[in-house]
């Protein structure tokens, strides 16, 4: 994964597909690894969220949310990771992350929503920041745990039902694309993993492959230590 070279951004005659992404947000690692697993080339460019480069205006041209991941593709720009996850889906339909039946289709979207909606939003560096900033650094912590352990005892009793390799079976689905991001935010936030054993299975099983390792924040290209 080559970073973005100057004038290619957002140029839609060459083809490139441009991920904006940030070395330890769980959303882009979602896209980043859904984009390795389907074997489509991109390009990444890279804005420090600590340090506030996504707050600057020349980001805030690409995406007015001012948050990554974004990613520019076709000519346009695409927001939020769920959203980019299912327009690779039906963009490039092979090596498929959803199931072709409709019920376990529905069951892999149930665990999508419970990560994108339930757990990583209220644990995420801006909710955080607020915690800390209206209670302190150990409230900022004490949250971050509860939200995730809250959220990983719903996925522990469903997951245990429908898991063998993976989620879904013996088969990676989205649910696996979101899972193994958030199992690392679990790990930064010191969350005690003993009552989730199907999820740190799961976890396990999916780091034995390249492509989750080559995706993971410490082998991206703006990696630190935070």
């Amino acid at each position: 994964m080559a970073e973005a070279k100057e004038g290619d951004v957002g140029n839609p005659e060459s083809g490139k597909i441009v991920l904006h992404s940030f070395h330890s947000s769980s959303c882009s690692w979602r896209v980043r690894l859904a984009l390795v697993l389907k074997g489509i080339p991109f390009e990444l460019k890279t804005w420090n969220l600590s340090a506030g480069e996504h707050l600057s205006e020349e980001f805030k041209q690409i995406s007015p949310l001012q948050m990554v991941p974004a990613l520019e593709i076709d000519g346009d720009v695409l927001f939020d990771s769920v959203v980019i996850l299912e327009y690779l889906e039906e963009r490039f339909p092979e090596k498929p992350l959803l199931p072709s039946d409709l019920k376990k289709r529905a069951a892999v979207r149930g665990v999508v929503n419970i990560i994108a909606s339930s757990i990583q939003p209220v644990q995420n560096l801006r909710v955080l920041q607020g915690i800390e900033r209206l209670a302190g650094p150990e409230a900022r912590l004490e949250w971050a745990q509860q939200c995730i352990a809250s959220g990983f005892a719903a996925l522990e009793s469903m997951l245990a039902k429908t898991s063998r390799k993976y989620c879904f079976g013996d088969e990676i689905t989205l649910a696996d694309v979101l899972l193994i991001p958030q199992m690392n935010n679990a790990t930064r936030y010191k969350v005690d993993l003993s009552p989730f054993p199907t999820l740190v299975r799961i976890r396990d099983g999916l780091f034995e492959l390249e492509a989750v390792q080559n995706s993971a924040p410490d082998k991206q290209p703006d990696f630190i230590k935070l």
